[in-house]
């Protein structure tokens, strides 16, 4: 339209270019929607059963305990493994209960540790807690105690590990409460949450700032350079966004700023060129 001067008549007709882009506008909230409830229905569904496949199949890696790296159950040499959770950049275990068992299933003692850390060739533990079963079913306390064996390495757990894109918004949500219930820190997940919510805007983001640009003259007449800035822009958003977010699960920054940071950034410049362009 800026190419054909159909623009330049209707801004001469006293259409604003706000009034203009209206539709455009309009269709990015619906994709924005239709975008957000794409990745609640279907994605998560999708993604599951594609890494199931890879973990499964392609790795020929049998599941020995529950998908994911929050409540993990493994079952070991007589003996059944309990982790509250598994950090995968650590390669850390986190609220470890191992359950030893007799040759008939009775429990014969318990083994707690609050953290466990891969030393490269085996588990290890400093503050162990070692209950063990007497005949008569009492639990008496051992002063000291070695961790058990635990055969998995991380590399078997991270086949294991469920992504954030394998969960809903409202799953993502409950895995965070029952986290935070147990006192483990949720820092990663609470990023990929909000990164849920402010990734589809990017729709109407990339509405706002391209309309300035398609309107300029020198731009208008080079398909060849309109795809180009557009490529920049779009990448420029991704950058940003990948940034943000490796902060966010680093620490570096609130789970807040660091998925809505790159929204923010990209609004305020659309906003600023959108409304200037008279």
């Amino acid at each position: 339209m800026a190419r054909t001067h159909e623009i330049t008549a209707m801004r001469s007709s006293g259409i604003s270019v706000q009034r203009v882009a209206l539709p455009l506008l309009v269709l990015s909230l619906f994709i924005c929607l239709f975008t957000f409830f794409w990745n609640e229905a279907l994605v998560p569904i999708f993604a599951h059963q594609a890494q199931t496949i890879f973990k499964t199949e392609v790795k020929r890696k049998q599941q020995q305990s529950l998908f994911g790296t929050v409540d993990i159950w493994i079952r070991g040499e007589r003996s059944f493994i309990n982790v509250n959770r598994f950090d995968t950049a650590n390669n850390t275990l986190q609220g470890v209960t191992i359950f030893l068992l007799n040759r008939d299933f009775s429990l014969r003692g318990i083994v707690e540790t609050p953290t466990a850390r891969w030393t490269g060739r085996s588990w290890e533990a400093k503050e162990i807690t070692s209950w063990s079963v007497s005949p008569d079913g009492k639990m008496v306390l051992e002063k000291s105690a070695a961790l058990p064996p635990i055969t998995e390495t991380p590399e078997d757990l991270k086949l294991l590990a469920r992504d954030a894109e394998e969960f809903t918004f409202f799953d993502l949500q409950k895995q965070i409460a029952d986290m935070k219930a147990k006192g483990i820190d949720a820092t990663s997940y609470d990023v990929d949450l909000q990164s849920k919510l402010a990734l589809p805007l990017i729709s109407p983001l990339m509405v706002l700032i391209a309309i300035p640009f398609a309107l300029k003259r020198q731009m208008s007449g080079s398909m060849a350079l309109s795809f180009a800035s557009a490529m920049v822009i779009g990448f420029g958003y991704w950058v940003l966004s990948a940034f943000c977010v490796s902060l966010g699960h680093s620490g570096g920054l609130p789970p807040l700023l660091a998925a809505w940071l790159p929204n923010s950034i990209f609004a305020m410049i659309g906003l600023f060129f959108f409304t200037a362009e008279e």
